[in-house]
């Protein structure tokens, strides 16, 4: 378990998602001895669409919590987050779109929704620590004074890309149970306890958009209609036309609507010219990119420029890159090798070894001058 998972017996607020890595983590409190209580999360209007969500958080996931909590004999309570969701997550999702960004909603609601509204909440019920299904692991730094931030023990689970925006505040109130576990032997524990989710299957679609279609989200939720414009080449040649920067992201090849003899691909987009500009699979290549916005774990930056290997996308390896501050919260990064993609609005992530460094908000994949 974590750092923050306590000797004795300790009042814990678990976050459960209904699904099967949060309800494990609840049952390893139970078994240790502390005093748990379960806490699930309604987040959205689940009257659109009915109950056909592909993500978490669904009425069928409430339920699942809920017999979870029965079984393991804790209290479980819903609680209604639906204006702070749609303040810090849904409206951000709509901007970022129709500003030509591409989002990562379930990061902004680790950060500004689970680790910052469930913490009070679970103050209310005097419990100190706040646990959820993430695998991630965190320890204690004792000459630091800080806690460290780890990727989980299974990497092809590990889940750390989505916690770089956690503060040493919210750290101290943290608790990982499966982070050293990896998903085989969550499922087996699950099962051995009899937890009806044990062979659930992983939710992988945005909680909050019905079939997965973003687009009409978007439009309906946004009240706008698309506005077209023209698609271009990287020399400003048009190729096309476009019904709404909202539909495309960088790196997309499909669905541009072209014919072209070589493949092409999204490789910017451009709100002040409301433009999608497309190029060959190289002209994807970034070796640098700024971020903003950036969080360190430790609390501060670090010092000059630092060796990292970082991330630009969940399900990509690091690469080996060097950071280095040029604004109070914005870094530039420079690849060892280019980059494909790069793509504003999404999370760039540092990495030391196992360790987690912090992360930020891609703003522009452009060249920046080179570290000095």
């Amino acid at each position: 378990m974590s750092a923050n998972s306590p000797a004795g017996p300790t009042r814990t607020v678990v976050a459960m998602s209904g699904g099967v890595d949060s309800s494990v983590a609840a049952a390893l409190l139970v078994d240790a001895g502390h005093d748990v209580v379960g806490l699930s999360m309604q987040l959205y209007d689940q009257r659109e669409g009915g109950e056909r969500f592909g993500g978490c958080c669904t009425l069928d996931d409430l339920r699942d919590a809920k017999r979870v909590a029965r079984r393991l004999g804790i209290p479980h309570y819903i609680v209604n987050f639906t204006p702070q969701f749609e303040a810090q997550v849904i409206s951000n999702f709509t901007a970022e779109y129709l500003a030509g960004r591409t989002p990562i909603p379930c990061t902004r609601c680790n950060s500004d929704v689970k680790f910052a509204t469930l913490l009070d909440r679970a103050e209310g019920l005097s419990a100190p620590l706040l646990a959820t299904g993430h695998y991630a692991r965190l320890t204690f730094d004792a000459r630091s004074g800080r806690y460290r931030l780890w990727r989980g023990a299974d990497r092809a689970k590990d889940q750390s890309y989505f916690l770089f925006g956690l503060t040493q505040a919210q750290l101290a109130r943290a608790s990982f149970p499966v982070g050293d576990l990896d998903k085989s032997t969550v499922r087996r524990l699950a099962a051995d306890l009899e937890l009806a989710v044990a062979e659930k299957p992983d939710s992988h679609e945005l909680c909050f958009v019905p079939d997965g279609d973003h687009v009409g989200f978007i439009e309906r939720h946004a009240g706008v209609r698309p506005e077209p414009g023209p698609v271009v080449d990287t020399g400003g040649r048009v190729l096309g036309a476009h019904g709404g920067l909202h539909r495309y992201t960088v790196g997309q090849r499909k669905g541009l609507g072209l014919s072209s003899p070589t493949p092409l691909y999204v490789v910017a987009l451009d709100p002040a010219l409301n433009a999608v500009v497309v190029g060959g699979r190289t002209d994807l290549d970034r070796h640098e990119l700024t971020a903003s916005r950036v969080n360190w774990i430790a609390g501060a930056a670090p010092a000059g420029e630092v060796a990292v290997t970082a991330r630009i996308r969940h399900r990509q390896a690091e690469r080996a890159a060097r950071c280095r501050t040029i604004a109070s919260d914005r870094v530039a990064v420079r690849f060892e090798s280019p980059q494909q993609a790069v793509a504003p609005g999404q999370a760039v992530v540092f990495y030391e070894g196992e360790e987690v460094l912090g992360g930020g908000w891609i703003d522009s994949g452009d060249a920046v001058s080179p570290p000095t």
